[in-house]
């Protein structure tokens, strides 16, 4: 089977009209040469198999450009083992002076006394959550608020109490009672 010239105006210089055996391939060893069993280049120590690619490496014999280092043939491909989850981090320690503030505060309901003394040391113990980084601020904060409420409360029942007692001494003296 013949074919016809190619069209554009420009002739193949392999053209000849007739149909030619296409140039060989220098890869492919010529007649007279023996076919190697295995590929030529590589690593000699590298497993065989009959599914191995002859066409491996290509870069095989050549050098290695100054400055950059020669690729490891033995490195390991693909991806990295899993790895075992991460436990977080540590929660920041609670600051003692908070948990004390809350104690002192909570007793306050039943003593009273210690209320006043609960808010106190909440703004200090927030004072040194800010400089440490401790943890602890809400409790500093709820010792803050349930103490300023109860010393509140104890002071308006102070208070109470001071009316109702100069009521009764004032009622007390303007009857005039006598024995």
């Amino acid at each position: 089977m013949t074919y016809n010239p190619p069209s554009g105006g420009w002739q193949d210089p392999a053209w000849s009209g007739q149909q030619s055996t296409p140039p060989a391939d220098p890869t492919l060893p010529v007649s007279g040469q023996p076919v190697p069993a295995q590929p030529t280049g590589g690593d000699p120590y590298a497993p065989t198999s009959p599914y191995a690619s002859p066409y491996a490496d290509p870069y095989a014999g050549v050098p290695q450009a100054a400055g950059h280092p020669t690729p490891d043939p033995y490195a390991g491909t693909g991806y990295p083992p899993p790895a075992y989850p991460g436990y977080g981090h540590a929660p920041p320690r609670t600051n003692s002076m908070a948990i004390i503030a809350l104690v002192l505060s909570l007793v306050g309901i039943a003593s009273c006394i210690t209320a006043p003394i609960g808010a106190i040391l909440g703004h200090l113990a927030r004072k040194q959550i800010r400089q440490t980084g401790e943890g602890g601020d809400g409790m500093a904060k709820a010792a803050i608020i349930v103490g300023w409420i109860l010393t509140g409360l104890l002071a308006l029942l102070i208070a109470f109490y001071v009316v109702v007692i100069i009521f009764a001494i004032a009622s007390e003296s303007s009857s005039g009672s006598s024995f």
